[in-house]
């Protein structure tokens, strides 16, 4: 099968290179034209036959909303845009509803796998008409893992992507419990080993996983994590799991924690924190720690 993809970064490029792999072909196009094969979107759209499969791979928002509203000025009727990106479910549904008056056909994919993908294939989540799907499939056969999983159509436009949300809300509370579980093993003295007891885990466990399989090389390569600043950035997702969670009444403690954990990394020093420690000043005599010279000043 021949397909578009456009954005060819760290998942992008190395889709290209698994669906070459399985002799797919591909024509990638991508602002740097060193590892792009078309020059243009004009260009990617000339290369391929009709009808044609455009798969996006570019961050969420305006630049995934710019890309699609061009494809549908490029691309003609019973062509298909995938947008393979992390995109907010609510836009998917403009999305199709725009190409549909080009008679242009979508599908949103949410892609799992990282930068590992390429040698263990993406886990996929599918939202579209099945007919749509079916145009694209030998492309999602290709890209997903070995076996019967890695795959599911999850239901029409949005429902993948509201999936990967739920997704990557689960990675962030899963990430959070191993992240202090670590701090606990490194702070108690009885402990020796903390890369081992975590490495340990790995098989035999209840909560062995990928993930844990991944602090583990992480610990490998510095096992005090000396050398990472504690600072975790949030791509959105996990807002978005949240905030519907919260329309929908779902209660989500955990899912929140961890969001509200990553903001709290970005705090050198926490504005609420002062404010904890000034009013345990004030009702309860406890000392306080001065900021200019570290030193702890205990109340009069």
């Amino acid at each position: 099968m021949k397909l578009g993809l456009i954005g060819l970064g760290k998942m992008g490029g190395n889709m290209r290179e698994r669906l070459r792999n399985a002799d797919h072909t591909v024509v990638g196009y991508d602002r740097n034209p060193d590892v792009s094969d078309a020059s243009s979107l004009e260009d990617l759209v000339a290369q391929l036959e009709a009808p044609r499969v455009v798969w996006v791979m570019v961050p969420s928002g305006e630049p995934t909303r710019a890309t699609v509203h061009q494809l549908g000025e490029l691309l003609s009727a019973g062509d298909v845009v995938v947008d393979g990106g992390n995109s907010r479910y609510t836009d998917d549904k403009l999305h199709a509803a725009h190409l549909a008056t080009m008679g242009v056909e979508y599908v949103d994919a949410g892609v799992s796998g990282g930068v590992w993908g390429l040698k263990n294939g993406y886990a996929l989540m599918v939202g579209g008409e099945p007919e749509t799907v079916a145009k694209v499939q030998p492309i999602f056969d290709a890209l997903k893992p070995e076996g019967d999983s890695g795959f599911v159509h999850a239901g029409p436009v949005g429902a993948g992507h509201f999936a990967k949300m739920v997704h990557n809300g689960i990675e962030y509370g899963l990430m959070q419990a191993y992240a202090e579980g670590f701090e606990l093993l490194e702070a108690a003295e009885v402990v020796e080993d903390v890369p081992g007891v975590i490495k340990s885990w790995t098989h035999g466990t209840v909560i062995r996983s990928w993930l844990l399989d991944l602090l583990v090389l992480a610990l490998e390569a510095d096992p005090k994590l000396a050398e990472i600043r504690g600072y975790v950035e949030d791509s959105g997702e996990g807002r978005w799991t949240i905030e519907e969670a919260i329309n929908h009444a779902v209660p989500a403690p955990v899912m929140t924690a961890a969001l509200y954990a990553r903001f709290a990394s970005r705090q050198d020093d926490s504005p609420a924190m002062k404010a904890v420690a000034a009013l345990r000043n004030q009702f309860g005599g406890h000392a306080v720690t001065k900021v200019a010279k570290g030193e702890v000043e205990n109340p009069a």
